[in-house]
């Protein structure tokens, strides 16, 4: 049994109620940020976040704390409970996850584990030494475990590790953007990052303007993957269709995409940043999203299949309950590759239109009809005859996703893994697996500020 696990079931002894779940999610992991190719604000982390969830007469409180001695967890449980005495009887509460044994997974690396602050700091001084530019951006690495232990047997745990490094290149009117992913720090190369955002930067000087309009695009792994994980937010999450929210509601079962485009959520693959459960201790399934650009289905979590009736069943994708208001969610989406072998082979395709590098300000305007609003940033460029030319201004975009999903011209055939994580809150580690694509449609609204710091 390990550390986390065994802090779950102390938890869990000292709750009293119907049921009772335990949720511990420890972390130990460092940043080291460089700005102006300057290594600064090193961070190191080491904690321990504890939950309760005491359920009586059909009302659920929680609690959460960082406390773990035996005096902190009798006044975690008992806040909890306090919790559920004074809250309205949830009728979509379906009760606690009975016991089933997860998968397998991949996902933990001792090489990455053992990483340390000097590390970390080496690590980022290999990306600042590969830049002629300045350079700001991040290397990390952290390991964490989640745990559950509850009153229906439920006792599971996983350990993960991953790497990120985030490079941007960027002076007075230049900027370029790359980074790389992985639970291995040995598929993360800050220094070949750094020398690709170097390499986009140089083109981006000269910046022009470009007039609003729909134009073909071309956008890189990292466009895209940010563009996606907004959509799914409502898109694919089954509280989004019992509230007929979602883009998804009434049209499960109808080809609405190009036939090009397949989207599954898989937590499960070894490529990505592999889960084996979800938060209430259900394991993880793989979910076919869209088939040969047909709507297949959407994911779920115990308490949402309870309301959507016909005896759907959760796919494993209940959220920490940070995040529960969003109901189910994909955490784990994976596009299916094309067949072109670059991105300037998409470039081809498209012949006249626009390549992105980067987005960024996004926000949801309308969740059932799928309109996101956004700029792209640090590597903007104008595709003229076939070719990545001209580099442009940020612009404005307001994308209609359906309708950019409607018309591909291509994908390419290596997935990259994006980073999903943005550190801000407890370390649990995502990404999103997906290649580039060519879209007939990519709507510009206006023109932003140009490209360098």
């Amino acid at each position: 049994m390990t550390e986390a696990l065994e802090l779950a079931q102390r938890v869990l002894r000292a709750a009293e109620g119907d049921e009772a779940l335990a949720v511990v999610q420890s972390e130990r992991s460092g940043m080291a940020r460089f700005a102006s190719s300057e290594v600064h604000q090193p961070t190191l982390i080491e904690n321990q976040v504890v939950e309760v969830q005491i359920v009586r007469d059909g009302r659920l409180g929680i609690a959460t704390s960082n406390r773990t001695d035996d005096d902190g967890l009798r006044a975690l449980a008992a806040r909890a409970g306090e919790a559920a005495d004074s809250a309205p009887p949830d009728l979509d509460f379906p009760g606690l996850a009975p016991p089933v044994d997860p998968p397998a997974v991949e996902g933990f690396d001792e090489e990455t584990a053992s990483l340390d602050a000097e590390d970390q700091a080496r690590l980022a001084s290999a990306a600042i030494d590969a830049s002629e530019l300045d350079l700001y951006g991040f290397f990390t690495s952290g390991v964490t475990e989640v745990a559950l232990a509850s009153s229906t047997g439920v006792a599971v745990s996983q350990e993960m590790t991953d790497a990120a490094v985030l490079a941007l290149a960027a002076v007075e009117g230049a900027s370029g953007y790359e980074e790389r992913t992985g639970w291995r720090v040995g598929d993360v190369d800050p220094a070949e990052a750094s020398r690709q955002a170097v390499e986009k930067a140089k083109l981006t000087r000269g910046a022009v303007e470009l007039e609003p309009g729909s134009y073909a695009a071309v956008l890189e792994p990292p466009a895209f993957a940010e563009l996606l994980a907004y959509f799914a937010y409502d898109a694919f999450s089954g509280l989004g269709v019992v509230e007929e929210r979602s883009y998804a509601f009434d049209k499960l079962g109808s080809k609405v995409f190009d036939d090009k485009f397949s989207l599954a959520d898989d937590a499960l693959d070894p490529r990505g940043l592999a889960k084996a459960f979800d938060f209430e201790g259900t394991p993880k399934q793989r979910v076919e999203l869209v088939e040969d650009g047909v709507l297949r289905g959407v994911v779920w979590d115990r308490p949402t299949a309870k309301r959507a009736d016909g005896g759907q069943q959760t796919t494993g994708h209940a959220p920490p309950s940070s995040l529960r208001h969003w109901g189910p969610l994909a955490f784990a989406l994976s596009v299916a590759p094309g067949d072109a072998s670059s991105t300037e082979e998409l470039a081809e395709r498209v012949g006249d239109g626009i390549y992105v590098t980067r987005l960024h300000y996004l926000s949801i305007v309308d969740p059932r009809e799928g309109i996101i609003t956004g700029m792209t940033r640090d590597g903007t460029f104008r595709i003229r005859g076939g070719k990545i030319a001209d580099p442009l201004m940020n612009l404005r975009f307001t994308a209609r996703v359906p309708e950019l999903l409607a018309e591909l011209q291509g994908l390419t055939r290596d997935p990259v893994l994006i980073n999903q994580n943005a550190y801000y809150d407890d370390r649990y580690p995502t990404g999103l697996l997906t290649p580039a694509v060519a879209t007939a449609r990519f709507d510009i609204t206006g023109v932003g500020s140009g490209p360098g710091v």
